[in-house]
């Protein structure tokens, strides 16, 4: 392909000026400080960039030179940098690095790529990165968005990042080596994503050649303004952490998609351990059912109009001691949010998750028979094999286990509609991915976050999306869009 890589690559630093740097780019700039490059990128592979940048803070909090490191032993570094991927292995390759430093390189970060590759813990990638950021020697660091796109485009034909690294060397101009990774991990993060990537919002669709990619369906890239829609909208997300995903821009991304009504599962706190922008979210009624335990389970739902009425819990200390449901009703529907139980590893939790599906179906069931119902949250089960990515490896595993599954049948056997799934009956969307082995990024995830509503409701839904370009949480929010109730 004939292409003037220069300009793309121009073109692309305009479209991403607003994404986040880069964790390890941020660490260069703020400190110039070799080791910090160093030991940052060590802790960045196979983690996500916001785990990166708490573990380094926490790290660089006790041991910021060498000499500090050295005084650190492998349990305390587990403590400090968990919960980033493969923590113990970088244990291990930090305890042993001060003295490789000071043994062979005066206490110095090495400037030569054979050096660097001596080190603990450090490949390819990152000695690339090191030299790049720490030391601005001309390198080309290939993450697995660079070889992905560079092939999408055509401008290399290559099977690895480590084939990619050195297709580059031999034809990307050296004044872009340095600025290739960052711009293009930005780019792959926000819009040339491994799963549906966002063609339509493409400053280069008109250029790429869209090799092997599959563009995103049923999604919308500019949300209709408040005013404009026809109904209600409705989004759900299990955050993982209230007060963690606030770090994370959560107070922006609500103000910015403005639904009428937010329901969160698993906020882990109780309204009182939350910050004020969050315990009054600006333009919206909160509500909030917190777990007598402190920082586990707990729901709350934000609502812009004023609800008749709010219903805490199913009567049943069992679940509401946990924090699991809360109900809000309005002139025309209920809407229940609920967060069901796991049934755990070992699956002891089993039998008490089928009594919460038992108590809970009865619940709904008994408020549909005044009004429209929709339920919504984290149902901790993927309900047809279509709804995870591995299916015949994940059979009787927590959340796909026979008896989770043939409560799901009845549910919808009972005439609850499955929001999602009645419009899109395509593979591959998911709600929830592990933190491990890049399964967010590969898309190896399961689909266990659900808007359902009740039998006859049906024809009340505009439209259902799943919102997985959102980040902050292991899962991302779900969204429907429900219309205005038909003249009795």
């Amino acid at each position: 392909m004939s292409m003037d890589i220069g300009q793309m690559l121009a073109r692309i630093g305009e479209a991403v000026a607003g994404q986040p740097v880069p964790v390890v780019d941020l660490i260069a700039v703020q400190t110039k400080d070799p080791f910090k490059v160093l030991v940052a990128t060590i802790l960045s592979a196979r983690t996500r960039d916001e785990v990166t940048a708490v573990a380094a803070k926490n790290l660089f909090a006790r041991a910021a030179h060498p000499g500090e490191l050295a005084q650190l032993d492998q349990e305390t570094l587990e403590g400090l940098i968990r919960p980033v991927g493969f923590f113990r292995n970088k244990a291990r390759y930090l305890s042993q690095l001060p003295a490789i430093l000071f043994d062979r390189f005066d206490g110095q970060v090495p400037q030569t790529m054979a050096d660097l590759l001596s080190l603990p813990g450090v490949g390819r990638k990152t000695a690339n990165l090191v030299l790049a950021q720490a030391f601005h020697i001309p390198a080309i660091c290939v993450d697995t968005h660079v070889h992905r796109i560079m092939n999408i485009w055509g401008y290399v034909e290559t099977k690895t990042p480590e084939d990619t690294e050195q297709a580059l060397r031999k034809k990307l101009p050296p004044e872009h080596w340095i600025e290739v990774n960052s711009l293009l991990v930005a780019f792959g993060q926000s819009v040339c994503r491994p799963v549906g990537p966002h063609c339509d919002a493409c400053v280069l669709a008109d250029d790429c050649l869209k090799i092997g990619v599959t563009p995103r369906k049923g999604r919308r890239v500019v949300e209709k303004a408040v005013g404009e829609r026809k109904g209600t909208r409705l989004i759900s997300w299990n955050v993982n952490g209230l007060r963690a995903v606030t770090k994370k821009g959560f107070v922006r991304w609500a103000m910015e998609l403005a639904p009428d009504v937010l329901a969160l599962q698993e906020i882990k706190a109780l309204p009182e351990q939350l910050p004020v922008e969050v315990l009054e979210l600006d333009g919206y009624h909160a509500y909030f059912h917190s777990a007598e335990r402190k920082g586990y389970s707990g729901v709350a739902t934000y609502s812009r109009q004023e609800p008749e009425r709010v219903i805490v819990g199913l009567d049943d200390d069992r679940f509401d001691s946990e924090g699991r449901v809360l109900t809000l009703e309005f002139a025309d529907f209920f809407l229940v949010n609920a967060y069901f139980p796991n049934s755990r590893h070992d699956l002891t939790r089993l039998g008490l998750k089928d009594d919460f599906n038992r108590c809970f179906h009865d619940f709904v069931d008994r408020l549909a028979r005044e009004k429209t119902v929709v339920t919504c949250g984290d149902f901790n089960v993927a309900h047809q094999p279509i709804d995870l990515a591995n299916p015949e490896s994940n059979t009787g595993s927590p959340g796909f286990t026979p008896e989770e599954r043939a409560w799901m049948d009845e549910y919808v056997a009972g005439g609850w509609i499955d929001t999602f799934r009645s419009r899109n009956p395509d593979p591959g969307f998911y709600t929830w991915w592990s933190y491990r082995s890049r399964a967010r990024e590969r898309n190896v995830g399961w689909r266990i976050d659900y808007f359902f509503v009740d039998p006859a409701s049906g024809d009340r839904v505009l439209d259902a999306a799943i919102l997985d370009e959102v980040m902050g949480s292991d899962h991302c929010p779900v969204r429907l869009d429900l219309g205005i109730a038909s003249s009795p």
